[in-house]
């Protein structure tokens, strides 16, 4: 009897020091720099958000955040390498939806999203805008259609990879216009973009916050934005709904997860410094004028909305027959 007391103590004890040692665990994370691994390559919007989130974390939690791009196969090899990291809050992972696309687009891969990551916070969403080399003779997106399918197969998207939001809203668009278009993956957003620019590709669907410069250079002719309404940075660009294929919407979104194991005081912490930088009215202004929206949520609401993200993408990919090149 007194040695079952003996032990009972002892366990209560030691669930103590576990409960005073986890707030302590987060005070003094991080003591190191702490590695930010962007499985895509430089200039689209996973990379520009994670240097800036990455800049604000390292001024709050006085420790360098430092971003490592690691593109290829569609965000896969990047993530496997932040999927074999050690769980202790010094590598993160910036995802975007291609993730979750990914999960039923990508079958074998070395990696399960919701089991080999624990969510920690969302970023941002922004919608895209279909663009077009200005040499194609098409002037809107009716043009383009006809044109595409008076040529089944002779027109050509890019995107940064297979199961990324550009890859995914191409399928969409090709399912819901009725066109035959051919998928040419790059390894980046910016090569892509590049494709399109010097006329290798035709056509495109990018993020708003990274091609509205060359829009609004002229370099590019924009046919659609693809939200439910009109987009503030290209006011005059319809939606793609609205420009003749009902029903089309697609976004691009991006967050930050770590991998599983993480003690969960450290993944608080980062959710609430995250969450603060989001809050900041100069952040949301800038933001806005950029076409990005932030996104604030639980490391518990963030997981149940990749859960269903990973649902909604699978449903897309099905319908579309999308298939990794």
């Amino acid at each position: 009897m007194l040695r079952r007391r003996m032990l009972q103590v002892c366990l209560m004890g030691a669930g103590l020091l576990g409960a005073l040692a986890a707030p302590a665990m987060a005070q003094d994370y991080p003591a190191r720099n702490v590695k930010l691994v962007v499985p895509f390559g430089a200039g689209g919007p996973a990379d520009v958000y994670a240097r800036f989130i990455g800049a604000q974390l390292s001024e709050a939690l006085k420790q360098p955040f430092v971003i490592e791009n690691r593109p290829g196969a569609g965000a896969v090899i990047g993530t496997e390498e932040a999927a074999r990291a050690a769980p202790d809050g010094y590598t993160l992972l910036m995802m975007s939806n291609a993730h979750t696309t990914n999960e039923t687009l990508i079958a074998k891969k070395n990696y399960q999203l919701m089991r080999d990551f624990v969510a920690v916070a969302p970023i941002n969403y922004s919608d895209l805008v279909m663009v077009i080399n200005p040499d194609v003779p098409a002037r809107n997106l009716q043009e383009f259609i006809a044109l595409a399918k008076a040529k089944p197969g002779s027109m050509n998207y890019a995107s940064s990879g297979p199961g990324t939001p550009y890859h995914m809203a191409g399928e969409l668009f090709k399912a819901l216009s009725g066109t035959d278009l051919v998928h040419v993956p790059h390894r980046g957003s910016g090569d892509a973009r590049n494709s399109v620019l010097a006329g290798h590709v035709q056509m495109m669907i990018d993020a708003i916050t990274t091609m509205a410069p060359n829009v609004e250079a002229g370099q590019m002719r924009a046919l659609g934005v693809t939200g439910l309404k009109r987009s503030n940075v290209l006011p005059d660009v319809p939606t793609i709904a609205e420009a003749g294929v009902p029903k089309y919407e697609a976004t691009i979104w991006v967050g930050i997860m770590a991998p599983a194991g993480t003690p969960k005081p450290i993944v608080e912490r980062l959710n609430g410094e995250i969450n603060k930088i989001l809050a900041r009215p100069q952040v949301q202004e800038q933001w806005t004028k950029q076409g990005a929206v932030p996104m604030r949520m639980t490391p518990a609401e963030f997981d149940a909305y990749m859960r269903a993200d990973i649902d909604k993408w699978a449903e897309v990919v099905r319908v579309t027959g999308a298939k990794v090149q």
